[in-house]
């Protein structure tokens, strides 16, 4: 089998089980606020992390801590509003807005890292958000707030990727790795920690949720089942892109949205209608320009 062909049976598997991540999210958000799904799928993270360093110890000098621990944060908030949208929108929708990050990356390396927009990047833009408008259907101008908090998910996760950039030549990938799950189980645990004295206002309640320890033993085999396949993942990602054209297993990854929606729908999302199918078509169409400038 050429390299090409393993490449793309690689970001199959890879976006397959993304959007099973996904679903399994949604089926724990029946019982876990969003805060304790993301909590305890960092825990875990940690901790393989952790074991994997004691194993190989990394080599990079490191440096620029701040935008280390910026990347962290920024991975973290982005986490969140993935799992919180999950919980309170089509699973395909939110994976859907969850992928306009490309987009959002496009724009900002526009404006701070002085990177050009070619044609195809505009297109990309303009179409994309154009999708965007598909799928929220706003009316009056004016989307719905969980939509919007979908799509500010895809620009803070944006940010993650530009900070990436800044510090991958300096940072052991475990380690930007570590900044990430890190964060993302101290910041929940001082937000469960904080949450008996704030008084939120419905919009922000999502952030400081009342911790109720789990007690099911299936509610932990899927918490332990989330982190496993979430690794299995992201070692499929890392080996279809080193088999194959990173331009044919960028437009492979796009799968996960038609995955995502029969997981959805399996779950008992409503069958998207076509505004959203044409949303999610323009917004997969955007991320082919990009790849393609």
């Amino acid at each position: 089998m050429h390299s090409i062909d393993r490449g793309v049976i690689f970001m199959l598997g890879s976006a397959l089980i993304s959007a099973m991540n996904g679903a399994i999210a949604k089926i724990l958000g029946e019982e876990l606020s969003a805060m304790e799904i993301v909590f305890f799928r960092n825990m875990i993270g940690v901790l393989l992390i952790l074991i994997a360093l004691r194993h190989t110890p990394p080599s990079l000098p490191g440096g620029k801590l701040h935008l280390l621990l910026l990347r962290g944060f920024f991975g973290f908030s982005a986490m969140i509003l993935f799992f919180y949208t999950i919980t309170t929108i089509p699973l395909g929708e939110a994976i859907t807005l969850n992928k306009t990050s490309p987009l959002f990356v496009a724009i900002l390396a526009f404006l701070l890292m002085n990177e050009r927009l070619n044609i195809y990047a505009i297109m990309a833009i303009f179409i994309g958000f154009s999708g965007v408008v598909f799928i929220t259907q706003p009316a009056e101008f004016s989307m719905s707030y969980d939509h919007f908090l979908g799509l500010l998910g895809g620009f803070l996760a944006a940010c993650a990727y530009a900070t990436i950039k800044k510090i991958r030549d300096i940072y052991d990938a475990r380690i930007i790795v570590l900044s990430f799950v890190g964060l993302g189980t101290l910041l929940p645990l001082l937000l469960f920690l904080a949450a008996p004295f704030v008084n939120a206002p419905d919009s922000l309640a999502f952030l400081f949720p009342e911790f109720k320890f789990p007690e099911s033993k299936t509610t932990w085999a899927l918490i332990g089942f989330m982190a496993l396949i979430s690794t299995v993942s992201q070692w499929l990602l890392t080996k279809a892109y080193s088999l194959g054209r990173a331009g044919v297993i960028g437009v492979v990854s796009y799968t996960n949205i038609p995955f995502a929606i029969g997981f959805g729908i399996m779950l008992g999302d409503p069958f998207p209608g076509l505004f959203t199918w044409i949303g999610i078509g323009m917004i997969i169409l955007a991320g082919l320009l990009l790849k393609k400038g």
